[in-house]
């Protein structure tokens, strides 16, 4: 089944409702917005000659546009390619040359930067807003193109320890049935509800985009295009019943902000992407009441490993509560979810070990990497390389990420894609990235550095090379790194140093 059904059904049964606003105004109902995709369909697979499944990159910040894209592109049989616009232009270039995407809808300013990586390339660049994006919508609307339930719908490109992106495969089946799961478990949407699209809509937000068009619900875009608490109040004033997808350093600012706020206009505030702390967790009950709640997912099961529901957060009397809330909760009823030893056999309730995920939501697979397949996907279970334990009621509680992953402000930063960088300064001998606990960003880049090198000129080299937001925060020099026999850096001692140092 084509996802774009659902916007379709929804243009026919709730046509007069506000489908998509920029702040406090609904710029498009569900008739014009259902119109809009199908034009855009039409004008992709008319004008770039586009056949079903060939993949069509999206480069956007948050905009009114984002939702006629994404399902203008299901609506012609074609698969999304959405990037994270925060990315530096060759990393954006190497996503697109690696999905094989023809055509790239980017916002204006960031169309630039890839045009300048993409010099020697076909792909075709067209500028959201511009006569060219406009060409687009000029057409007859396209009839929703057949697609099977395998078929590929987004391919999510998510980092890896290597240092280069993977792009998990998401069919329609992967995503409909993230779809169930959040608004069956989650988050239920009725029509006239919203969502709040404050985190950027290429990920966690955007996927969340599926449910409010299956529901008839607005996608409201801030007009700052990113969070600002007072912004967001605001929002949930302007438009009642309103729910969000945040960082947990999102929710701490909003539980943080002095400003007024009817905690009875939030419908809820789904959180994820890191480690919300237990006493966060409580001040945000005490500020929103029982109006959070935590999902646990990756981009290879995109929003849906466990989940901790704004019941169970809110369940103050239970005699474990406060070790509830330092879990990320239950499975989904939509996935089998084990923790396994290094066989991938299951551990009892209480022994530490590997999450593995198998269900409806898993994807394909990566694409064209068949070795991260074989690994990730063995025994047809999805790794994920974090580590936990279950407790006897079925409550995950995640112990560390084995990938060493970064989260910072909601955005995931490699270790090796910065230390790799950093090793081209001729001045650099050694390297090691850790992250360091803050209280706004969740964790900040720190690089540990073995040799001589000027600190301004290792951040011109990492603005040179990758997105801002992965650039080391501080840079710490070392006579030598802290390893075992083997000559492995000991990234937990480095932790050790640094707390030490703080």
């Amino acid at each position: 089944m084509n996802l774009a059904l659902w916007l379709q059904r929804a243009g026919a049964a709730h046509g007069s409702r506000p489908a998509v606003a920029f702040g406090d105004t609904a710029v498009f109902d569900y008739a014009a917005l259902a119109g809009r995709a199908a034009r855009i369909a039409h004008g992709l697979g008319h004008r770039f000659g586009l056949a079903a499944g060939d993949r069509v990159a999206v480069v956007a910040r948050n905009c009114v546009e984002y939702t006629e894209i994404v399902y203008g592109i299901w609506h012609g049989g074609f698969a999304a390619v959405p990037a994270n616009a925060k990315l530096h232009g060759a990393e954006l270039a190497w996503i697109i040359g690696n999905s094989g995407a023809k055509v790239c809808l980017a916002s204006a300013g960031i169309a630039d930067d890839i045009a300048a990586h993409l010099a020697d390339s076909p792909v075709a660049i067209v500028v959201i807003g511009s006569p060219d994006y406009a060409a687009l919508l000029a057409g007859d609307p396209a009839p929703v193109a057949p697609r099977a339930g395998d078929d590929l719908a987004w391919l999510f490109y998510t980092s890896g320890t290597t240092g280069r992106p993977k792009g998990a495969m998401l069919s329609h089946r992967n995503l409909a049935a993230m779809t169930c799961a959040y608004l069956a478990e989650v988050d239920p949407c009725r029509p006239g509800d919203a969502i709040v699209h404050a985190a950027p809509m290429s990920h966690g937000s955007g996927l969340y985009m599926m449910g409010h068009v299956l529901g008839g619900g607005v996608q409201v875009i801030p007009e700052s295009g990113g969070f600002e608490p007072e912004e967001i109040f605001r929002l949930f004033a302007t438009w009642p019943g309103s729910s969000m997808f945040a960082a947990p350093t999102m929710v701490k600012r909003l539980t943080d902000c002095p400003a007024g706020i009817d905690p009875a206009l939030i419908r809820t505030i789904v959180y994820g992407g890191g480690p919300m702390y237990v006493a966060d967790a409580l001040a945000t009950i005490d500020r929103f009441g029982p109006r959070i709640a935590q999902i646990y997912g990756q981009g290879e099961s995109p929003m849906t490993i466990t989940t901790l529901s704004s019941a169970v957060i809110a369940d103050r009397d239970h005699p474990r509560h406060l070790e509830r809330l330092g879990s990320v909760g239950t499975a989904f009823g939509a996935v089998e979810v084990i923790v396994a030893d290094g066989e991938d056999r299951p551990l009892p309730a209480g022994e530490t070990g590997e999450v593995l995920v198998r269900g409806e939501t898993v994807m394909a697979g990566y694409w064209q990497n068949e070795a991260a397949n074989r690994a990730t996907l063995a025994g047809g279970w999805l790794h994920t390389g974090d580590v936990g334990s279950f407790d006897a009621d079925g409550f995950l509680t995640l112990k560390d990420r084995s990938k060493d992953v970064i989260i910072s402000g909601g955005s995931n930063i490699y270790p090796r894609e910065v230390e790799e960088v950093l090793l081209g300064h001729p001045g650099v001998a050694e390297v090691s990235v850790i992250g360091r606990p803050h209280p706004d960003w969740g964790e900040i880049v720190v690089a540990y550095v073995v040799g001589e090198a000027d600190p301004g000129a290792l951040d011109r080299l990492c603005l040179d090379r990758i997105a801002r937001f992965k650039r080391p925060k501080h840079y710490v020099f070392l006579d030598a790194l802290p390893k075992n026999n083997y000559g492995k850096v000991l990234k937990t001692e480095l932790r050790r140093i640094d707390e030490r140092a703080r």
